[in-house]
């Protein structure tokens, strides 16, 4: 596409086959994520209830998480069908940001329910409570089965988007938690060391925080619109700038919309050599392959004229004369 002088040109061949099969794939992606949320909730009921009919805090902390990953799997869900939505004359981009958005509100329900914990392990390590430890074993290895289960059914197919994986993360601290309660209740039953349980509701908590800083960080970088993970900006320059007609470059940026969506622009100077269509091509070509990166837009603009020639100095030129 031209105008005027400068071209635009979409190096999308790729881009566009990549963003459609996307769309194919977002049904098994929601029935994993629904599947997950079911066994999720079941089994949090258990362990909330068991917890706090026997005094364990392993347990209630275990099951808060668990509720926390109750309402990220609904929230992914819901983001699942909304990022799903074609895009509008107003959201040219459409909603794959929904996801995006739903990971963040995800790692902030994680610090959360993680700050809960410390402060309760805190007040309960002077007195723990004597625990009932048989049903608390059974219930964090029931807990246990219950997290792999969820984990399996999310990681199966080959679409694992933001969602998936932020689901995934969450499904995989509640297995560790599940763990961390297991070994304490055989420590309890062993040696009857009650702040066993006091030690593994820490350790849930520090896997809880450190999963929600991760999901914040992750996705504030992406609605910050930083360089693409695995994008180093200078390695794109240097692939733009040894493409056979670019004199010079500006105006690169490389962002990313969603996952699996990412963007580069660019404003290419031609030296002159080749034309602005085939050079825009190549610069596409060349990031795609070296970057792994599918949507490019290229603008590319003529050389400079000489100072001699250019219209601005012929003026000056006649009227000193």
């Amino acid at each position: 596409m031209a105008t005027h002088s400068n071209h635009e040109v979409h190096a999308h061949g790729h881009g566009h086959a990549h963003a459609h099969a996307v769309g194919h794939t977002h049904g098994s992606p929601e029935r994993r994520l629904w599947a997950a949320l079911i066994l999720t909730l079941a089994f949090m009921a258990i362990e909330g209830v068991t917890g706090w009919v026997i005094h364990s805090l392993a347990l209630i902390s275990d099951a808060g998480h668990m509720l926390a990953d109750a309402a990220a799997l609904a929230l992914a869900v819901v983001a699942q069908r909304v990022a799903n939505r074609p895009r509008t004359t107003f959201r040219t981009y459409g909603f794959r940001r929904a996801e995006t958005l739903a990971a963040l509100a995800n790692g902030v329900a994680l610090g959360v329910t993680g700050l809960w914990v410390v402060v309760e392990a805190v007040a309960r390590w002077q007195e723990p409570p004597a625990i009932a430890t048989r049903p608390m074993f059974l219930v964090a290895l029931a807990g246990l089965f219950a997290n792999l289960a969820a984990g399996w059914l999310l990681s199966r197919g080959h679409s694992h988007n933001t969602n998936i994986r932020a689901a995934l993360a969450h499904v995989a601290l509640d297995a560790v938690g599940s763990a961390a309660a297991l070994t304490a209740a055989l420590l309890m039953w062993a040696f009857a060391w009650y702040r066993a349980d006091v030690v593994a509701s820490l350790l849930i908590s520090v896997l809880i925080l450190w999963g929600g800083f991760r999901l914040v960080t992750e996705t504030v970088s992406v609605l910050m619109e930083s360089a693409p993970s695995g994008v180093v900006l200078e390695e794109l320059e240097r692939t733009i700038r040894g493409t056979p007609g670019v004199a010079d470059i500006h105006d690169l940026h490389a962002w990313t919309i969603s996952d699996g969506f990412d963007i580069v622009t660019v404003h290419v100077v031609l030296d002159g050599s080749a034309h602005g269509t085939d050079v825009a091509r190549d610069v596409g070509e060349r990031v795609r392959v070296a970057h792994r990166v599918n949507h490019v837009t290229v603008q590319p603009e003529a050389p400079p004229l000489p100072p001699a020639i250019h219209p601005v100095h012929r003026l000056v030129r006649r009227s000193k004369e």
